[in-house]
């Protein structure tokens, strides 16, 4: 990939102005000292997507997307950083010197590409061993999963024989060698010999968005452990990154993305018309599939199995749908397992009524909730409410979040005005996105667990910037309280010190933060450590006095952090000292301006 300097990074993105840029795509209409528009990443209604030429930044308050102008068109465009860089530096009118190839580069470009020519050898292999006289054990089950021989082609379904070692002679016969043959994990290589990690599996090739076979999995048959298996991660096959199903899903004009636990669920899926299908790859939902689905879709439904694991996982999904912008529902099966076993007794017709009575998450999340308390017993009752009251939190926007409100008022026959307070008094003590956190605090106090406070105070540091963008001025009255050196995080720190070193300077350019990292995934997260706000809107001294709680936070944190890693006798009570004089102090006397 290519690399550029900052110099190179800072000139182009300076050079190109992002209401220019983005006006291309998004109609904006001015409001005040900026712009604002419908969102172009997600479905809505009234315009929530606002660009600031004073920053030249994006931020939409529906689905929470935001960044520079660079960000922008690896969002919108799917461009990798130095696609966006070129054709921004092409707008701009700016050369941009040729980026050689370092030697190590080069060398990982080859191999990633003799990674790809052996899986499509494997997958071709695989699937010429299924249909020959050899495949007939894996060929029957899958005829006996119901599945056609038109299905079987367009999956490139195929069976790893049981031999062991023909695929390993069938690719050194077509001229690869041991090194490639190791990197692709499809062999297990010991001083006995070479074995396919695969053997005697139905295999199910991996495809990335562009049709490329990056991994496979693997069913064994008969009674062998693990009944699944995937490729190990390699130079091409990254599990939490790509999605089975996603390179056909992507193609059809549906208003939404089924979201599968299982590879045979999308294919039963497919094979019944839901083309929209999809699954994760034998591992938890992730941010990145999340953020992956969001190029595509608004509206994710879950179709999780029914049991007790399939429920965690769903409720484990949720919120990193939510957080992606995605809204996410929830398809019911009972009484059936998965989407396999439903469209095998009930039929397509059955499944998409189901579909289409898809529960809100939300409520779904209620629903599993009130499963904790007995709804009989008053107390138990109201420490439901009161966990309920706090997840209403995550709606930031108040009409959603009245809507909510009405709606589960009258549910659990709550006055709305009792409900609304208690809404209120939790907002004005969390910022945003600790909610998680406190429901993680909550679930583990109640199993008699320790609280962990590391998810929580990485929200507390994106509070904290967030409001030194909104208001420089704070920075003066916390500067020799909370260093960069209190960001008990990497990436967080050095975000921190780029932060302190503009308002030093008195010029805040958060856009400039941002470009100073090349990889996608670091953008997305410096752009979303620049905006987090605090919920609900607060008096003055109320903001003083979160403003206040949260410094003391992040110094009280940090501290304990560093007193736990100290080995320095001199060093380790420097920081015992701190500690009870910040102890001592209760409370900061940090001013704020109004308005």
């Amino acid at each position: 990939m290519a690399r550029y300097s900052q110099e190179q990074i800072e000139e182009v993105r300076s050079r190109s102005d992002i209401v220019d840029v983005i006006g291309s795509y998004v109609r904006l209409k001015r409001s005040g000292s900026g712009y604002v528009g419908l969102c172009p990443f997600h479905n809505e209604k009234s315009p929530s997507f606002s660009v600031s030429p004073s920053r030249q930044m994006y931020k939409c308050f529906g689905c929470g997307v935001g960044g520079n102008v660079i960000t922008f068109l690896m969002e919108y465009e799917n461009y990798t950083f130095p696609e966006a860089m070129e054709h921004l530096a092409q707008r701009a009118g700016i050369e941009l010197p040729k980026q050689e190839l370092t030697s190590r580069e080069k060398q990982q470009e080859s191999l990633r590409a003799s990674l790809l020519e052996v899986n499509k050898k494997a997958a071709r292999y695989y699937y010429g061993v299924l249909k020959s006289s050899r495949g007939t054990l894996g060929y029957e089950y899958l005829r006996g999963r119901g599945l056609t021989d038109e299905t079987i082609l367009r999956f490139g379904l195929g069976y790893a024989g049981q031999g062991g070692g023909e695929l390993y002679r069938y690719l050194k016969q077509e001229g690869y060698d041991d090194r490639i043959l190791q990197e692709s994990g499809l062999f297990k290589m010991e001083e006995r010999g070479v074995y396919d990690k695969f053997w005697n599996r139905v295999m199910f090739p991996i495809m990335d968005v562009n049709n490329r076979v990056i991994g496979f999995g693997g069913r064994v048959m008969g009674d062998g452990k693990p009944k699944y298996l995937n490729s190990p991660e390699t130079k091409i096959f990254d599990k939490s990154r790509n999605l089975f199903g996603l390179n056909y899903a992507k193609k059809g004009r549906h208003k939404n993305i089924i979201l599968c636990e299982g590879y045979m669920d999308v294919i039963a899926l497919h094979q019944a018309g839901f083309t929209n299908a999809v699954a994760s790859l034998g591992t938890a939902f992730t941010e990145q599939q999340a953020n992956l689905l969001r190029r595509y879709t608004s509206e994710v439904l879950l179709t999780y199995d029914s049991d007790g694991a399939g429920v965690k996982a769903a409720m484990r999904a949720i919120p990193i749908l939510r957080r992606a912008g995605i809204n996410g529902k929830v398809v019911h099966m009972e009484p059936y397992k998965d989407p396999d076993e439903f469209i095998s007794n009930l039929g397509a017709k059955e499944f998409a009524q189901r579909m289409d009575k898809a529960q809100n998450s939300f409520f779904f999340e209620i629903q599993i909730l009130e499963r904790e308390y007995s709804m009989a017993d008053p107390e138990q009752k109201t420490q439901f409410i009161h966990e309920m009251a706090r997840k209403l939190l995550v709606f930031e926007d108040k009409i959603q979040r009245d809507n909510y409100q009405e709606a589960l008022a009258a549910q659990y026959n709550i006055r709305i005005e009792d409900l609304k307070r208690l809404v209120i008094r939790y907002g004005n003590q969390m910022p945003e996105g600790y909610q998680e956190a406190m429901e993680d605090r909550n679930r583990r106090q109640r199993r008699g667990n320790s609280p962990e406070p590391e998810k929580g105070i990485l929200y507390s540091y994106r509070l904290l910037l967030s409001w030194l963008i909104e208001e420089p001025e704070l920075y003066g009255q916390i500067k020799d309280t909370i260093t960069p050196q209190d960001f008990m995080d990497g990436q967080y720190r050095t975000v921190a010190e780029l932060l302190y070193r503009q308002l030093e300077e008195g010029e805040v350019i958060p856009a400039r933060i941002i470009s100073h990292f090349q990889e996608a995934e670091e953008q997305n997260a410096v752009a979303a450590m620049f905006q987090t706000n605090l919920k609900g809107e607060l008096t003055l001294p109320e903001r003083e006095k979160a403003v206040n709680e949260l410094v003391m936070k992040i110094k009280e944190y940090s501290l304990e952090k560093q007193t736990g890693q100290s080995t320095d006798l001199g060093e380790l009570q420097r920081l015992i000292d701190q500690r009870k004089e910040l102890q001592g102090r209760n409370k900061l006397h940090i001013s704020l301006k109004d308005g």
